[in-house]
């Protein structure tokens, strides 16, 4: 037999009766026409009756289903349905639950009045043609208005039914609009323009019935709207209230239509037509706040949340919402959340993509943006001045206010001052703001947080593809420095990555550390350095091959390594005697740390060959080399050797 009775009269009760059928929980619909009755298919699990009832025949029918719950889904002005099937509740002894349509918000520019007389009384002090969209029940009422066969326009179903009826007081003719809605704020205020109407005469029918796209209309064409208020303050449960209540209730597991929305830059003006078409369906937006508050409509829930976790668990503990729309912004496949999200959320879920601030951005600027460089500083490691340094075009995110200036400061410092930095702010918003200024010119600019930067260097020296920067190009001191034929083979030895952190342990003047820094130019190198003047050394030769992502640490290893982030890979050029205790060290902080070691006597050999052995790596190889280069003699040519080298690599796990 049927558990639940709706009477679903509106577009909550219909919303209701789906719920349920889809939940396979057997329900009784009762609508008061057979208009409302097309609204809803019967299946197993739904029955439809369309009649008009007393509340006689309420009761007799409780009596007959003996339903759990009966749902009363009528109209907000209905106030009389409701009182019925309150009333043959109680004679039936049914448990009863009133569904509550959310009321529209307060309109300052409006007339407010307690009922359809008030109404009436109002308008007879006026002048001015008046549009009624309250239907055609209380249209009698209305004919007391002097005047009021030329003043009124009345929008009514276009039943014939309803249409004869409306002929009979008097409505007719060009004063008589049969439409079946819902109504667009447009479609409104052409009815206005074409009626010349100053008034426009609703109920408060809420989101659902299209309560807020009539004030819309009604502002934007001078006219006043008159609100007729809800008869009667009730008490009772939203729509989404409502499933949650009947999910528990039923035991009822559903899986809600989850859609990732990339909203463009912020502005709703971005929007895609199918992305506005997925929010004007949500129940529940999510997303930080301030994208959750650009595209949130009033009827809907919001949750403004930005944590993917977060977000998974709510939506798992709130059955009630059948739509859901998680909002992010930009492009969701640009350094979005969406990717985390799909990982949790599972295959199926809806993904709309937006305009990306990138597109937006470039096309503002007049640059083409498919040879540029596409990265984001926002919240993440990102080392945009070794990009800008080997790169046209780099297009970043930023995120914070003096971030222009950040970059800017770094350029300067680097030699590249005037790099054309294309900076834009609150793109889409009222206050967008687009300009193109040198490095040299941004050093002390505070803009805003929401930003993003474009940089053009036409002095771009791409970036070596093999290792082997010449020994002349490095700035050269008293240091002892890795020879160029050397520092080639430890460095393919390393097998860095773009990401890698590295250890340069005993740095010298730098040059293995400037080559890592460009080589895992989007990862960190650290060099060791304990005499004062090579500290100083590395640093120039920083500042000369814009490292950034260099950082020097003066002191002795081991202990100056303590405070350092896990490496991923160390060479170690000089070790000072404390070889063992450096091993241990990057062990300790990366058990897979990759390491090559580079040795001058054979002392020092048979020291890295005891430490491989003692900590047991898996991987261990030893190359001897011995490099000479020509030194010229008049028009003779002899070969002078270098000092042999002995490079060892070590890992624990073997093929990393």
């Amino acid at each position: 037999m049927y558990k639940v009775i709706v009477f679903a009269g509106t577009s909550e009760g219909y919303a209701v009766c789906r719920f349920l059928s889809k939940a396979k929980v057997p329900a009784y619909a009762c609508v008061a026409t057979g208009y409302g009755g097309k609204s809803l298919e019967e299946n197993e699990y739904l029955k439809v009756q369309a009649k008009r009832l007393s509340m006689e025949e309420m009761e007799a029918l409780f009596e007959e289903i003996r339903p759990e719950l009966v749902l009363d889904a009528t109209h907000p002005y209905a106030a009389e349905a409701t009182e019925n099937i309150l009333c043959a509740c109680k004679a039936a002894d049914v448990s009863y639950q009133r569904i509550l349509r959310e009321e529209g918000g307060r309109q300052e520019e409006a007339v407010y009045v307690d009922s359809t007389e008030a109404a009436v009384e109002f308008l007879s002090g006026t002048q001015g043609n008046v549009l009624l969209t309250t239907g055609s029940k209380e249209l009698a009422k209305f004919t007391k208005l002097p005047d009021y066969r030329e003043r009124l326009y009345a929008r009514v179903l276009s039943l014939p039914s309803v249409l004869e009826t409306c002929k009979t007081y008097g409505f007719e003719g060009r004063h008589l609009i049969g439409m079946q809605g819902p109504f667009s704020m447009e479609l409104n205020a052409a009815m206005l323009r074409q009626y010349n109407c100053r008034y426009l005469v609703t109920k408060d029918t809420g989101k659902a019935g299209g309560f807020q796209e009539k004030i819309d209309a009604a502002l934007s064409c001078s006219a006043v709207p008159v609100i007729i208020g809800r008869p009667v303050k009730e008490q009772g449960l939203s729509l989404g209230e409502c499933r949650r209540m009947l999910a528990e209730r039923f035991s009822i597991e559903r899986r809600p239509h989850v859609t990732l929305l990339g909203i463009g830059m912020g502005s709703t003006d971005t929007l895609t037509i199918e992305g506005k078409r997925a929010l004007d369906e949500a129940e529940l937006i999510i997303g930080a706040g301030r994208m959750v508050e650009a595209v949130r409509q009033p009827h809907q829930s919001t949750l403004c949340e930005y944590r993917s976790e977060k977000i998974v668990e709510y939506i798992r503990n709130h059955p009630e919402y059948e739509k859901i729309v998680i909002v992010l912004s930009g492009d969701v496949g640009f350094y979005s959340g969406a990717k985390k999200l799909l990982d949790l959320l599972g295959e199926d879920t809806e993904v709309i993509c937006g305009i990306s601030s990138v597109a937006y951005f470039m096309s503002k600027v007049g640059l083409s943006w498919d040879d540029a460089r596409l990265v984001s500083a926002h919240g993440r490691s990102c080392n945009l001045v070794s990009l800008i340094a080997h790169h046209l075009k780099v297009f970043a995110i930023l995120g914070t206010r003096d971030g222009a200036a950040r970059l800017a400061q770094k350029l300067e410092f680097y030699g590249m001052g005037d790099v054309l930095l294309y900076v834009g702010e609150n793109l889409s918003y009222e206050n967008e703001k687009i300009f193109a200024k040198t490095a040299r010119e941004l050093t002390d600019y505070e803009g805003d947080a929401l930003s993003v930067v474009c940089a053009w260097n036409p002095k771009a020296v791409p970036v070596r593809t093999t290792h082997g920067i010449r020994d002349e190009e490095f700035i050269r001191g008293k240091a002892p420095m890795t020879k160029e034929e050397v520092r080639t083979v430890s460095l393919s030895k390393l097998r860095l990555c773009e990401d890698s952190v590295c250890y340069d342990v005993g740095a010298g003047t730098g040059s293995v550390s400037v080559e890592m820094a460009l080589r895992a130019s989007q990862g960190e190198v650290y060099a060791i350095e304990k005499k004062e003047e090579a500290a100083e050394l590395i640093e120039e030769n920083k500042r000369k091959f814009a490292a950034d992502n260099l950082t020097v640490i003066p002191g002795c290893a081991p202990e100056a390594m303590e405070g350092l982030p896990a490496p991923t890979h160390a060479f170690i050029g000089g070790s000072s005697g404390n070889l063992k205790e450096i091993v241990a060290l990057l062990l300790q902080k990366n058990e897979n740390v990759r390491i090559v070691i580079n040795c001058i006597t054979l002392e020092t050999v048979t020291e890295a060959l005891a430490v491989i052995r003692e900590y047991g790596f898996a991987e261990s190889e030893i190359v001897q080399l011995n490099a000479a280069r020509s030194k010229a003699l008049g028009r003779y040519h002899m070969m002078m050797g270098e000092n042999p080298i002995y490079i060892i690599t070590c890992q624990r796990e073997k093929g990393i």
